[in-house]
């Protein structure tokens, strides 16, 4: 069975089929997609969290509803600092598509971490962003899809908030730190056990408060 990027194509027979084993050629998928869905063609959706009031459905309007065999989808910062672009892989020798965040600026906070007592990259660990009257729950799970994996940072949108007003870290081993009024616009690293903490834009090390 071919693969093709879209749905117009027709890859002719590459040789003689082996009955014996079974072998079977279909030059598009599409084609026995009524019947057996082989080709993992399935249509991409795209949704956008409604402040908190469900998610609106963007798939037309993000561009992500291609013809390709899409297999793996991350979010990454990759254009302009704290805005997450979309990256997706396509299988058949699609080219990998980027799909660029033009949504208007807003603030943001990464981190990163390293632990000590727990794993290297502080894998589990459960961070709050305090802001207003807000809580904003993240954990240190990188994100997996088909051969796949994103950056062991977390990823903190804030909108106009320019600062979090506290930050609470509940390391896997038990640890937990806080860090009070934490600038936005900023990659924080953030040590086990320690407390400092570095800004990548900055060498000089921040003290922090671990409990």
């Amino acid at each position: 069975m071919s693969q093709p990027c879209d749905k117009q194509c027709d890859v002719p027979l590459p040789g003689e089929l082996d009955s014996d084993l079974n072998e079977f050629w279909v030059g598009n998928p599409w084609d026995i997609f009524r019947e057996h869905n082989l080709s993992s063609f399935e249509r991409n959706r795209t949704y956008m969290n409604a402040q908190g009031n469900g998610f609106l459905e963007v798939t037309y309007s993000s561009g992500a509803d291609t013809d390709a065999d899409s297999r793996c989808v991350m979010a990454l910062d990759l254009v302009q600092p704290g805005k997450l672009d979309l990256v997706l892989r396509q299988s058949g020798g699609g080219p990998l598509q980027i799909l660029k965040n033009d949504f208007p600026d807003a603030h943001y906070l990464k981190i990163s971490l390293r632990g000590t007592e727990s794993n290297r990259l502080g894998l589990g660990a459960k961070l709050i962003a305090y802001v207003g009257d807000r809580q904003i729950v993240r954990e240190m799970y990188p994100v997996n899809s088909y051969r796949s994996q994103c950056p062991s940072v977390v990823h903190f949108g804030l909108g106009q908030a320019t600062q979090v007003d506290k930050l609470k870290i509940v390391w896997p081993s038990g640890l937990q730190q806080e860090i009070s009024e934490v600038p936005a616009d900023r990659h924080l690293l953030i040590e086990e056990g320690t407390d400092t903490f570095r800004d990548f834009a900055e060498p000089k090390l921040k003290r922090a408060i671990a409990s």
